[in-house]
């Protein structure tokens, strides 16, 4: 984690991003302690930026807090990965049709340049810079819906799963196939079918959804929790 500048963002926005990348980056990890006075000193700014960051990023299930003690990255369980993935679809499916009857050749043009950088990315293994185009391609079909608040939203129900490692890529799924599911996505908004778009969209967060619980259920399993858990009866139960 690097020192911070004063810029022309807020540096409470600052600091919660840094947070979010250390946690990408494997520098900040789930179940453990720390200080946020510790991360003011790393970050080289006062505690009080730090605080808000941390309790905007409690706000969204990221971190927890223990009295007098410090925070911890919070796990994300089968049923939170479930519920984010619930509250996806029902946001991101009609953002992609809205996204299609206002599609521009510019939009197609920057959703299929992004599609070939993930393609490029799959082709050489880098799952940190397909994820960066992967998040890029889904912000502009979300702001092609214009609607700035619904983008923050979804890029902070992501970021609860994703900056914790729980992804697909190279798990349950190659990064070639994640693009896959791009492409019919793209095209509908290309070919101004919103029906297709949300359609297609439909299909792609609930794969992730429902392979992203089914990780979460068999580590769960793996680390000793006693519970059984049918992933697709969970599933039925959050997202009908």
């Amino acid at each position: 984690m690097q020192p911070l500048a004063a810029r022309a963002a807020s540096l409470t926005d600052q600091v919660a991003a840094s947070i979010r990348a250390a946690v990408r980056a494997g520098t900040l990890r789930p179940g453990q302690l720390y200080s946020a006075y510790q991360l003011a000193d790393r970050l080289r700014v006062s505690r009080s930026p730090v605080r808000e960051a941390l309790m905007r990023l409690a706000e969204t299930g990221m971190v927890e807090f223990e009295r007098n003690r410090g925070f911890r990255i919070v796990i994300p369980q089968p049923r939170d990965i479930a519920e984010v993935a619930h509250l996806r679809l029902l946001l991101e499916v009609p953002a992609a049709q809205r996204a299609a009857t206002a599609a521009t050749p510019e939009l197609v043009t920057e959703l299929r340049a992004e599609l070939a950088e993930m393609q490029r990315a799959a082709a050489n293994r880098d799952e940190t810079l397909f994820m960066r185009h992967d998040q890029r391609l889904h912000d502009l079909i979300l702001g092609a819906a214009g609607n700035t608040r619904l983008l923050k939203l979804i890029d902070g129900l992501r970021d609860t799963t994703r900056y914790l490692g729980a992804s697909t890529a190279e798990v349950s799924r190659t990064l070639q196939a994640i693009c896959a599911e791009h492409e019919p996505v793209i095209d509908a908004i290309a070919a101004a079918d919103p029906d297709a778009a949300g359609q297609a969209m439909s299909r792609h967060v609930t794969n992730t959804g429902q392979l992203l619980v089914a990780q979460a259920v068999a580590e769960a399993a793996l680390d000793g929790d006693p519970g059984h858990i049918d992933p697709e009866q969970l599933w039925a139960q959050v997202v009908g």
